[in-house]
């Protein structure tokens, strides 16, 4: 395969995005920030905010093959992040904390190819300056410019990317599937629990608004609650072992957080055994991103920024995480300092009040919904599966060890 070295300012063109103000917010063109990055490959569009239309240039709108890079961040491993602009339902702009790469010709680079190239830990280690791919402290048009990096063919780039975004594919359907299952059991929880169109419903008295035999409990009624905490980020010991330790951006767009991007050793663990949670305990993210909710897969710990309930009974399962599905409203609303950086603590979290229906009716919903939670789990561990596949032979198809 013939490969051969390429600076990137020779063949794309920079842009950094617009600090719009508060004002500038407002129904038209949608806008790519920070927080819409995560893991993500390609922009949900559907999440995006939006700015005045008036107030974008059409030369500041994104186009398909633009790869958009996060600049700047408060939370360093967010910086080199990026997404691949594809087929946009809408107009789309992007941030100041944002830079617009676009390729000068797509017959003789392709986009797909570059958007895998920048996810590979070899870019991550050029950007950081470091042998090990460490947070990126910042981007600039500049430092995209300058950077190297050998590369094949046109016709070689798209065979990769093909390669790869079979993988994407196939996770990107699992997660139309995942959504689909949730939907549905959020559905039949909103049927019955919301709208009270429960089994029998047509037979039950309803006095002020609460069916007979209905209760309301508090959170902390249901388990035990066990708020999270860090441990000691200065002993490397306590780092790197086998114990998932979950944080909120573990918790984005999953059910089960299968993987998370630190884990800790049984010596760091114990540094806190008060914080382990069992399997099958409800977390829900009560600091700064508010309402995430998910089903622990394994035995962990998480940082202090996740509440979590360790049920009394698992036969409730499936209803407490559909009933905590629908209080991210009421979290937002708690929190202790605003709507930009919300702080639900233990203590108000533990004492949400709960409209808890009757004992047989909550565990025939759990019965329901069991096959639907078997799927996700399923799904998600197929995801992970494909995930490792695809970032095992990311490295070796851009480094050119495995031939296309």
């Amino acid at each position: 395969m013939n490969w051969r070295k390429i600076k990137l300012g020779d063949i794309a063109d920079f842009s950094n995005g617009i600090n719009f103000r508060k004002e500038a917010y407002g129904k038209g063109i949608k806008l790519i920030g920070v927080s819409n990055f995560e893991n993500r490959f390609y922009p949900d569009y559907i999440e995006l905010e939006e700015v005045r239309e008036d107030i974008v240039r059409e030369s500041d709108c994104l186009q398909t093959g633009d790869i958009v890079f996060v600049r700047s961040n408060g939370n360093k491993e967010l910086v080199g992040r990026c997404m691949l602009v594809d087929n946009p339902t809408a107009k789309v702009t992007f941030s100041g904390f944002c830079i617009r790469a676009r390729l000068k010709n797509i017959e003789e680079q392709n986009p797909m190819f570059w958007l895998y190239h920048f996810k590979n830990q070899s870019f991550r280690k050029a950007m950081s300056g470091t042998a090990i791919g460490a947070n990126i402290q910042n981007l600039s048009q500049g430092r995209l410019a300058a950077y190297e990096a050998e590369v094949p063919n046109i016709d070689a780039q798209r065979r990769i990317a093909d390669i790869l975004s079979k993988y994407d594919e196939l996770i990107k359907n699992n997660q139309m599937q995942i959504k689909l299952l949730e939907e549905a059991a959020q559905r039949l929880y909103k049927e019955w629990f919301v709208d009270l169109r429960f089994p029998g419903y047509e037979d039950c008295k309803v006095i002020d608004g609460i069916p007979k035999g209905w209760k309301i409990k508090r959170i902390k009624e249901l388990g035990e609650i066990i708020t999270g905490k860090t441990p000691s980020t200065i002993r490397s010991a306590y780092y790197g072992g086998n114990i998932p330790f979950i944080k909120i951006p573990d918790m984005h767009n999953v059910v089960y957080p299968l993987t998370t991007e630190v884990t800790l050793t049984e010596e760091g663990a114990n540094t806190q055994k008060n914080k382990f949670i069992p399997k099958n305990s409800i977390m829900i993210s009560c600091i700064a991103t508010v309402g995430l909710v998910n089903i622990s897969a394994e035995k962990c710990q998480t940082n202090q920024q996740i509440n979590s309930i360790v049920l009394k009974q698992e036969k409730i399962l499936y209803f407490v995480y559909s009933a905590m599905k629908q209080i991210d409203k009421l979290l937002d609303g708690i929190g202790s300092n605003g709507a930009t950086m919300t702080n639900v603590n233990k203590k108000k979290f533990e004492n949400i009040e709960l409209l808890m229906p009757t004992d047989g009716l909550v565990y025939r919903y759990n019965k329901l919904c069991e096959p639907l939670f078997g799927k996700i789990y399923s799904l998600n561990k197929s995801i992970l599966d494909a995930k490792k596949v695809r970032d095992m032979l990311l490295p070796r198809l851009m480094g050119g060890t495995l031939e296309v």
